[in-house]
């Protein structure tokens, strides 16, 4: 029993590892098995597409962004969600306004500061050039 589950082991930890580098690893793992012996890259692609459920990630993002558009039926949540989704909303328009306050600040200390060592160093050089007494 032991090695039926080595091959399985091994196959299980490749595909994880591919599985961490996402389907950019996959796609040039098939392009290598192709190029290297062409059964493999077959076995890859087909592995990819009917067994990884390649295009999973794709639907999971847009039934994600399609949850705030639909209807669960009960119009009670529905009027919550809408009042949560819309207070989120004003608060993150609130804390871009103040994030853009904060950057204009910064902004102004730092043209001060800069104003200041110009000034400084201009009263500087205008003391070493002018003739006294």
């Amino acid at each position: 029993m032991t090695t039926l589950a080595a091959p399985s082991n091994w196959f299980r930890r490749a595909e994880l590892w591919l599985d961490g580098y996402g389907k950019p690893a996959w796609i040039a793992a098939m392009v290598l098995g192709f190029i290297l012996f062409w059964p493999i890259g077959l076995a890859l692609l087909a592995y990819m597409i009917w067994g990884k459920s390649m295009f999973k990630s794709s639907c999971r993002k847009s039934r994600a962004t399609g949850f705030a558009n639909t209807s669960s039926g009960n119009s009670a949540f529905d009027a919550y969600k809408a009042d949560t989704l819309r207070r989120l909303e004003d608060e993150q328009a609130a804390f871009d306004a103040f994030l853009t306050r904060l950057r204009d600040a910064k902004d102004k200390a730092e043209f001060d500061q800069f104003m200041a060592d110009n000034r400084k160093r201009r009263d500087t050089e205008v003391a070493e050039t002018s003739p006294m007494g």
